[in-house]
């Protein structure tokens, strides 16, 4: 065929109906998408006047990728909200909707903790600034776009699932699931699954969009399940607590002091073999370390201590990238019985085991709580040692 056949050819081509774009021809992908977004960011930001405050929403945004119980990627953070996404198949109703309560109840109790301490800076700047949770729930084809070593989502439903962050839902704690993704589940598991609060109708009008129809539901009802930071939360809570105890023939403030250095921890931490710090800012709250545990690493952060009552001191830390136990703290509560005793007390929380398993579940348990047994014992070992000797 010559070139003239060739022009002809394309002018015949160009005169036929388009095709009508599928996700099979144009080489999209049917995608999860959920955006986490922190509601009051702003204006606390702005306001607050605290230079601790963007430490703290990036530890809350940490918080929310660690709550992923369902296998989502982050595609990309923006400011205050994380746009998660799952390639394939929707997750069920059920799933989705306990993916919504381990994120919302992880961000809360880690607030909790930080506004308990009244002294504290941060602390005191979350006085009147109400951080909560809107989560949007949507489903549909999106192109993958490899840029580097980035993951770019693109399509109408990524516009879409981030215009539904501007919806007309009064309030600014809750779920919302588009319509998009509730076609794909059973309306009698979509009932099921909101037996704790209510389902309502909604819908926004978008330009260049139309009308988006979808539900959602209020979060409120599920801060009767949030742990209080002594360990306790409600009668049905979801959160769990590990706690072993030893008396320790020391001063409470020698055990404390013995605690917070980190070049001790291999000493006593069961399992650990090394541990790797910043000494220019070894002993400062905020502070990150990682410990070689096995044949892994545990990445820890110094939160909170408690020195006020001399007979009762308290330190926590917050452990990261903890694949079994997602967002856990490790508090550590040391009491004084005299001048040359004290009780110390380790207690591992945890929101939830990452197994679907109930048997590897309640293994995983079993060694953590032989690990802290461990753990306590060397500690007290080493605490008594090195009095001795000083």
């Amino acid at each position: 065929m010559g070139l003239l056949d060739d022009l002809r050819a394309s002018r015949r081509a160009a005169g036929r109906r388009p095709a009508v774009a599928t996700a099979e021809t144009d080489h999209r992908t049917p995608a999860l998408l959920c955006i986490p977004d922190i509601s009051g960011f702003t204006r606390f930001i702005q306001e607050s006047g605290s230079q601790l405050a963007p430490f703290l929403v990036a530890d809350l945004l940490e918080i929310l990728i660690e709550a992923n119980i369902i296998g989502m990627q982050v595609s990309e953070i923006q400011g205050d909200a994380i746009l998660f996404y799952r390639l394939g198949p929707p997750p069920s109703i059920r799933q989705m909707v306990e993916q919504c309560r381990r994120i919302f109840l992880d961000f809360q109790n880690y607030l909790r903790l930080v506004e308990r301490d009244a002294d504290s800076e941060l602390g005191t700047a979350l006085r009147g600034y109400e951080l909560t949770l809107k989560i949007i729930v949507h489903y549909g084809p999106v192109s993958v776009a490899q840029i580097r070593q980035h993951t770019k989502l693109m399509g109408k439903e990524v516009i879409v699932v981030h215009r539904l962050l501007k919806n007309n839902v009064m309030g600014s704690e809750y779920a919302l699931f588009s319509d998009s993704y509730l076609r794909t589940q059973p309306a009698t598991d979509i009932a099921q699954s909101f037996t704790w609060t209510r389902l309502l109708r909604g819908s926004t009008a978008y330009e260049h969009l139309g009308r988006v129809r979808y539900r959602y539901a209020h979060l409120t009802p599920l801060r009767q399940f949030l742990t209080t930071p002594d360990g306790s939360g409600g009668a049905s809570s979801q959160s769990g607590v590990l706690k072993v105890r030893r008396a320790v023939r020391v001063p409470a403030g020698y055990a404390l002091r013995v605690v917070r250095n980190f070049r001790l921890r291999p000493s006593w931490m069961e399992k650990a073999t090394g541990v790797h710090y910043d000494v220019t800012k070894a002993g400062r709250l905020g502070t990150s370390y990682k410990v070689d545990v096995g044949n892994g690493q545990i990445d820890f952060q110094t939160v909170q201590l408690f020195e006020e009552e001399a007979d009762r001191l308290e330190y926590v830390e917050k452990i990261s990238h903890f694949r079994l136990f997602p967002n856990s703290l490790l508090f550590f509560f040391i009491e004084a019985v005299d001048d040359r005793s004290c009780l110390v007390t380790l207690e591992f929380q945890y929101g939830h085991v990452a197994s679907q398993q109930r048997s590897i579940r309640t293994g995983q348990l079993r060694r953590m709580r032989r690990f802290l047994g461990y753990s306590i014992l060397k500690l007290a070992a080493l605490c008594e040692r090195m009095y001795e000797r000083r």
